[in-house]
């Protein structure tokens, strides 16, 4: 049976160790780090979770978090991040660690100064992203039942975002990026075509993840076949929401700062027709 040697300790339940396979690692487990020293050997038996942090920015980033962090707290976190792993059974950016550990305590520190959490991407990010809303969902649920603190429903939408940044392996700047891009391109349509859409209709989640999967076309280069007979006939019969679906995609371009197939602005047309056919 392989060993650890301890590194440091961070706290009672948290130590750096190191391993011959893995390097440095962060090891967890009840009263695991009382009375240890540099250099002391832990079996893996007495270990209850592990994880690598590879990375040396995000080990230093993660050692100098821990100590603001309230031991049961921490215990709870990693149980909710072990909850997602499995949820997922997919790899996870351990990024994750650092990142939802500081947001968590983030979210506690506002809660316990009675503060107020406000999401104002809610909806959309229900829409954008359903499978990791569900298991944000849990997890909330899961704080909940662990602490004395009452998560709501705007957290469950933070933390899917956290979710699909750690599947993903994408920076949650990126992620708020985009979709706020698709809220502007939501406010354009509404303005255009003079209508007010009802975020919980199945019309506005279409409409959402279709904008969605159109971006991810544009940042992956992806290229749509383009209708061409199609494109000259809604030209000619829908020229507003034609004309509008170009407003968009100039928008994504400018945004994204990537060019947009001609395919895009037909299949966005179609969308937009289907939309305003639908609340007249």
């Amino acid at each position: 049976m392989t060993s650890f040697h301890v590194e440091k300790v961070l706290n009672n339940n948290v130590l750096i160790a190191s391993h011959k396979d893995f390097g440095e690692v962060v090891i967890i487990g009840k009263g695991i780090g009382f009375s240890r020293k540099k250099g002391d050997l832990i079996s893996q038996e007495a270990i209850e979770k592990m994880f690598v942090l590879t990375n040396e920015k995000e080990q230093e980033q993660y050692k100098k978090l821990l100590p603001h962090v309230d031991e049961n707290m921490l215990d709870v976190i990693v149980s909710a991040i072990e909850l997602i792993r499995k949820r997922t059974n997919k790899y996870l950016n351990e990024h994750i660690h650092v990142a939802l550990t500081d947001h968590i305590m983030f979210a506690v520190r506002r809660l316990m100064q009675g503060m107020e959490i406000r999401n104002p991407f809610l909806k959309e990010t229900h829409a954008l992203y359903p499978y990791e809303y569900e298991i944000a969902r849990e997890v909330v649920d899961f704080l909940n039942q662990e602490t004395d603190l009452h998560f709501p429903e705007g957290e469950v939408g933070f933390i899917a975002l956290h979710i699909h940044s750690a599947i993903e392996n994408k920076k949650i700047r990126e992620i708020n990026k985009h979709s706020q891009l698709i809220v502007k391109l939501i406010q354009m349509i509404e303005q255009q075509l003079g209508i007010q859409m009802n975020k919980d209709s199945v019309e506005y989640m279409r409409l959402v993840r279709h904008l969605r999967y159109t971006i991810e076309r544009v940042l992956n280069g992806e290229k749509v076949e383009e209708p061409e007979k199609i494109a000259k006939l809604l030209k000619e019969e829908y020229p507003l929401c034609y004309n509008l679906a170009w407003k968009l995609v100039k928008m994504m371009q400018q945004t994204l700062k990537k060019p947009v197939y001609d395919a895009e602005a037909v299949y966005l047309t179609m969308h937009l027709q289907r939309i305003q056919s639908k609340i007249k």
